[in-house]
C-alpha cells in the first residue's frame, strides 16, 4: 500500500498522534563533540476550542477563531517509566494561511531552541515534506519532517546561533505499539492454532 503523506498541519498532527521512539544524532560544527540519544515523544491532538489554543493565540495577538486546533508534545528519556515531565513539553497551534492549509503559522507556547513563546512559518512541499522555519531572539532554526511509512518518519533540523555556530540534528522516529494493539496482535496470533 502506497503512503499518502499528510498535506495540512492538522493531518500531520493526526498522523503523528501517539508515542514515538526517537533515535537522534546531533552534529555540532564547532569544538563541541557530537552527541546522540534515545527518547520518547508523546503527541496528542488538541481541538480548536481547547483553552490552551485561546491562551497561546492571545499571547501572540492572533484571533483564536483562525486556529484549526493543534497538538501537545511531551519528551521523556526512553527508559524513563514515570509520566513525562511537563518541563519537557510544548503546545503547537495551527494557523493556516488559507482553506487549503498547505502553509501557515505555528504558534508555540515555548520553542525547542529557546524556551520562549514563538511563531514559526510552515509549508508542505508537493512531495509531502513539512518544512518549519523559526526565528528566535538569538537563533534561527529550520526543521524538515516526512513520513516514510505510516509508522516511521524522519526529521532533520539545523540551528544557526547568533555567534555563527551551527548544529544539525537527524532523528529517526518509530511509532510505539499501544498495549491495545499489542493485545489484538497477540490474540490474532493465538487464534491461528
Amino acid at each position: 500500500m502506497r503512503l499518502i503523506p499528510p498535506m495540512t498541519m492538522l493531518d500531520f498532527f493526526r498522523k503523528s498522534e501517539g508515542v514515538w521512539f526517537i533515535q537522534r544524532t546531533v552534529h555540532h560544527f564547532d569544538l563541541v563533540a557530537d552527541e546522540s540519544g534515545e527518547s520518547n515523544l508523546h503527541i496528542g491532538i488538541i481541538t480548536k476550542d481547547d483553552p490552551r489554543v485561546k491562551t497561546i493565540c492571545e499571547q501572540q495577538g492572533i484571533d483564536p477563531a483562525k486556529s484549526m486546533g493543534g497538538a501537545s508534545f511531551m519528551w521523556q528519556g526512553n527508559l524513563d517509566e514515570q509520566e513525562p515531565n511537563p518541563d519537557y513539553a510544548a503546545v503547537l497551534v495551527d494557523i493556516p494561511d488559507d482553506d487549503m492549509g498547505r502553509s501557515g503559522k505555528l504558534l508555540r507556547d515555548q520553542g525547542y531552541v529557546e524556551k520562549i513563546p514563538v511563531v514559526s512559518r510552515y509549508w508542505f512541499g508537493k512531495d509531502g515534506i513539512l518544512t518549519i522555519d523559526t526565528e528566535y531572539d538569538n537563533n534561527q532554526g529550520q526543521e524538515r519532517c516526512w513520513f516514510l511509512t505510516d509508522d516511521f518518519r524522519v526529521r532533520a533540523s539545523t540551528v544557526r546561533m547568533m555567534n555563527g555556530v551551527y548544529l544539525m540534528t537527524y532523528c529517526s522516529e518509530r511509532r510505539c505499539v499501544s498495549e491495545e494493539v499489542l493485545a489484538q496482535m497477540m490474540q490474532r496470533n493465538l487464534s491461528r492454532d
